[in-house]
């Protein structure tokens, strides 16, 4: 399996930027999360994930996966209803289709080029995808480095728990953003690790 790859660099920079951060970093050790360089795969795990709970998540996708191959021509080949009795909504059957339609006819490799905001706003014109789905396939396909989704209920949650904030704004957010960068990736697996609430930290949000 494939892990998000940084080095003790991008740890070390953290915790010198941020000494809560480098505590948590201290407790709980290097993190390893599994990442998918098969674009077009990630691409749909991260639109069937979308507002679903990671149990739910599991189950569906691996439906999905039993009807087919996740490639778009593998996509295409089933019915709409093969895909909505795996568990999705018509809705989000239609945004995995449109995927597919599209990808069928667009060399996906060509996201691996673009930047982040130029990948995230390329992505975004397809319907049904949004900037959390893009970002979370810089992150867990592309190995990219620099991202925070504030779109992110756990990563939300995180720095609510981690730095007690009532409140947690876009602009609270970008202030973070700025602090981790070149490495909010890195950060924000420690986020959805502490966000899990594994470590007693408590959600400070009103």
């Amino acid at each position: 399996m494939s892990v998000f790859e940084y080095d003790v660099e991008a740890l070390e920079y953290l915790k010198k930027k941020d000494k809560k951060l480098a505590q948590i970093i201290d407790q709980i050790g290097p993190i390893q999360r599994g990442i998918n360089p098969d674009l077009f795969e990630s691409l749909v795990s991260s639109i069937v994930a979308q507002q679903i709970s990671g149990k739910a998540f599991e189950t569906v996708y691996a439906r999905l996966k039993q009807k087919t191959d996740i490639t778009p021509q593998g996509i295409l080949n089933l019915t709409t209803e093969d895909i909505q009795t795996c568990g999705m909504s018509l809705k989000k059957v239609g945004y995995i289709q449109g995927a597919a339609a599209y990808f069928s006819q667009t060399d996906i490799d060509v996201l691996r080029h673009m930047t982040d905001e130029a990948l995230i706003n390329h992505l975004i014109e397809l319907k049904g995808i949004g900037r959390w789905t893009a970002e979370m396939l810089l992150i867990f396909s592309l190995n990219r480095m620099n991202i925070l989704s504030k779109k992110d209920l756990a990563i939300r949650r995180g720095i609510s728990m981690l730095y007690h904030h009532p409140q947690i704004t876009d602009a609270l957010l970008e202030k973070y953003h700025k602090r981790y960068s070149p490495y909010a990736s890195v950060a924000s697996l420690y986020l959805w690790e502490i966000s899990s609430g594994r470590y007693g930290h408590v959600d400070h949000q009103k």
